[in-house]
């Protein structure tokens, strides 16, 4: 009777932690750039003697979203999304990140960050000097217009990358990193929209069906439990004889 019990605890601790993911994608639908997080559930096995037969849910929510967000043009010098797959390169203290959010900041020394975060170019962070005009290449060049001259200079690429999904995480910060704690390698391949921002990629009707699904799931789990302790005591008058 008791490994019904474990059934039933496991399966409604999985829908609330499954709640918890769905609810923070819905927080961040109006964040750019922002990749929802998928939940995944795994059987694990319960350690100690005796319990071979009982396994709990172990919910995984690790897995990344790639689906492509809307675009929208805002026409900003410092803005770019991401055409396809691919994602732009930022410097943290635990190493290089990856974002789609492409709405780049100028501090006071010239160099370009992202949320926080120095943006990394295929020769290192990127620093601009003076300038008059600026324009982001779609292969993510970075060219500036000095003061008093006419002509663009190259100042660094953009340093963009690309992965399979399944090779990807997110890390404490909300940003992509790889599973292996590796650099991704450049790739020349992935392409940029400037003066444009990529909107987060969640979708709010699928968001509220899988959390009414779960809400669905959890009422089923509570009625389980209940029907379980019944069936136990009615085991148990039984076993005595009453």
């Amino acid at each position: 009777m008791d490994a019904l019990i474990y059934t039933a605890m496991s399966g409604a601790e999985r829908a609330l932690k499954a709640q918890q993911v769905h609810a923070n994608n819905l927080a961040n639908i109006d964040t750019n750039g922002f990749r929802a997080n998928m939940e995944l559930s795994a059987a694990q096995a319960v350690n100690g003697y005796g319990y071979d037969d009982r396994h709990m849910s172990q919910l995984q929510a690790n897995s990344v979203s790639t689906k492509a967000g809307v675009m929208k043009s805002t026409g900003r010098d410092l803005d770019v999304a991401v055409a396809g797959d691919g994602f732009l390169t930022v410097q943290t203290a635990d190493g290089e990140a990856y974002t789609r959010a492409g709405a780049m900041t100028l501090s006071a020394d010239g160099t370009l960050r992202l949320n926080g975060n120095v943006v990394l170019g295929e020769g290192g962070p990127i620093t601009l000097p003076e300038y008059t005009k600026l324009d982001i290449g779609t292969d993510g060049t970075v060219s500036i217009q000095s003061p008093g001259t006419t002509t663009m200079q190259t100042i660094d690429k953009l340093r963009l990358v690309k992965a399979d999904a399944t090779q990807l995480t997110k890390n404490e910060a909300g940003l992509i990193v790889a599973r292996d704690g590796q650099p991704l390698a450049t790739d020349p391949t992935v392409k940029l929209n400037p003066g444009y921002l990529e909107g987060s990629n969640v979708s709010a009707v699928e968001e509220m069906v899988a959390t009414m699904s779960l809400n669905r799931t959890f009422e089923v789990q509570m009625k389980l439990l209940t029907s379980t302790d019944s069936m136990a005591e009615a085991g148990n008058r039984l076993i005595s004889g009453s």
